[in-house]
């Protein structure tokens, strides 16, 4: 993956994002408390992660009506402003003002996740590179959730809020400089796509409401992060007083889970070639759910890391599955709000979940909290296993289709989300030699890509022999004419059919597929394979 010079540049864009993000984290929480203690942190805290969760589905539009990279960068921009305004804030002793533009700064980093994961399905070239860069950015997550905190947390100490301030602000800068640098690619823009474009946010809830794969993916991944809520409050109270570890046990056992999801990246790059992500996306929830019911029934330390370590594992694997089958579903017009429902849920899920966890600790006390948090995911994963190998059955595009596409210049040149929806698109042709494929003068209707055989096509110059590999039939399609020659089997043939309406909507919506179809036909001359 960090061969491509675009995946590489907006993965390290996105290391510097979430590494200022959880180090701002920290810094406004130690600010907080310095100047109302723990009331203040748990007001301003509440206060920007309510303001993303309702900001997210709004600010997501952004990466579906304008150019994902100029959105992203942006948002870096104008956070390194509100970051600097901080620190200046911060230095004049005006806490209304560092709360204030924390709070901006929330709202505006929510419209930065939904353009990259909307931009990396069209940096990508194969299903492989696209996990792989969702590995990747699950592992810089799991990165800056320790290392963003721990900086954070050193540079105030060294230097009070000031300097955490500025610091935050510099890792915004770094995220812009490697943004500025992404490569451009075009976004396909079909008529068939226009009205998703101008529906609002209406028309990503229409999405969902309209994919049953995106509902039981989101779902499922809500409840995920309802769960990691409740985990965020179990956790302490593991440490505290099931273990009577101290403070220092509730970073320990953090730790054992930001060491698990580190591991839980590399485990889901291992799963990559399998092709079965939504498997993995339930095998990674009964990862998450279950180490709760462990540690419920073995209240000891060392069960504790082991369990939490494996929490952390299942933790990456439900992140890296669920974007990856979330990007190769949504359409590409809507994809960037769908990411906006997708982060107002998760926003959602951990406040729900860590306000309804202590009520049930006062009721159940801390095990049988921690064996009811933990059997909702094992338990959703069971019920959904049908569903779920039903996502893999439809989702999955046999290799055989997708290098057929890849034998045509001017398909091959699509995003990945395109060429994926035509090899699904394709049908099998098998003819014998002998037949006449079309003839000159017959309706245009399909284009045909050879990847078995041979082929001879009559041309004004005379009979012309191809082998597979090899295309015939886009002239019509595009010049909208009858077939301008005759195509006859001279050998047994194995054809890929692409009908002309999907054929038609990829090509004329991307100019750079267009351009290279009409420099294809020009080269050929109208008489060579309509």
């Amino acid at each position: 993956m960090f061969r491509s010079p675009g995946l590489r540049r907006i993965e390290l864009a996105f290391l510097g994002s979430i590494l200022g993000i959880y180090a701002n984290v920290v810094a406004v929480s130690i600010y907080a408390f310095h100047h109302g203690g723990a009331t203040a942190v748990g007001l301003v805290m509440f206060a920007r992660m309510g303001a993303a969760a309702i900001s997210a589905p709004f600010m997501a539009g952004f990466a579906d009506r304008h150019d994902q990279r100029r959105v992203m960068l942006a948002t870096d921009l104008v956070r390194v402003g509100t970051l600097a305004a901080t620190a200046a804030a911060a230095a004049a002793g005006v806490p209304a003002g560092v709360y204030g533009l924390a709070i901006l700064t929330s709202i505006v980093s929510t419209a930065f996740r939904p353009a990259e994961a909307s931009l990396i399905p069209r940096l990508a070239g194969t299903p492989e590179e696209l996990t792989a860069a969702n590995v990747t950015s699950s592992t810089f997550d799991s990165v800056g959730a320790f290392a963003g905190p721990a900086a954070g947390a050193l540079l105030y100490a060294v230097g009070g809020a000031t300097l955490a301030f500025v610091a935050v602000s510099v890792t915004y800068l770094w995220s812009a400089l490697f943004v500025a640098r992404i490569p451009t690619v075009e976004q396909p823009r079909p008529v068939a796509h226009a009205h998703e474009e101008a529906g609002g946010i209406a028309a990503g809830f229409r999405a969902v409401r309209s994919e049953p794969r995106l509902r039981i993916v989101i779902g499922l991944y809500s409840a995920q992060t309802l769960v990691a809520g409740a985990y965020s409050v179990l956790v302490v109270v593991v440490a505290l007083e099931l273990l009577d570890l101290g403070n220092a046990g509730v970073g320990f056992l953090q730790a054992a889970t930001g060491v698990g999801a580190v591991v839980g990246a590399l485990v889901a790059l291992a799963l990559v070639g399998r092709r079965r992500t939504a498997a993995n996306f339930g095998l990674g929830l009964a990862c998450f759910g279950a180490p709760l019911l462990a540690l419920a029934a073995l209240p000891r330390t060392w069960a504790a890391v082991v369990a939490l370590g494996l929490l952390g594992i299942g933790n990456s694997v439900v992140d890296i599955s669920a974007v990856t089958l979330i990007q190769r579903t949504a359409s590409p017009a809507v994809s960037g709000r769908v990411f906006g429902l997708v982060e107002a849920a998760a926003v959602g899920g951990l406040g729900v979940g860590s306000v309804l966890t202590p009520v049930l600790l006062h009721l159940a006390g801390v095990r049988w909290t921690l064996a009811t948090a933990g059997a909702i995911l094992p338990l959703l994963s069971l019920v959904m296993r049908r569903a779920l190998v039903s996502i893999d059955a439809g989702a999955v595009v046999p290799d055989d289709q997708l290098d057929a596409i890849a034998t045509v210049p001017f398909l091959d040149v699509l995003p990945l989300q395109r060429k994926e929806a035509l090899a699904s698109a394709l049908q099998r042709v098998e003819l014998q030699g002998g037949t006449t494929l079309f003839s000159a003068g017959d309706p245009g209707d399909r284009l045909y890509i050879l990847s078995r055989g041979t082929i001879e096509i009559d041309l004004p110059t005379g009979p012309k022999v191809e082998t597979a590999p090899a295309f015939v039939g886009e002239i019509a399609l595009l010049r909208n004419v009858p077939r301008t020659a005759t195509v006859r089997v001279v050998a047994d043939s194995t054809f890929w059919s692409l009908d002309g309406e999907h054929f038609l909507d990829a090509v004329t919506g991307h100019s750079r597929s267009r351009s290279s179809a009409d420099a294809l036909i020009a080269s050929r001359g109208m008489a060579f394979s309509g």
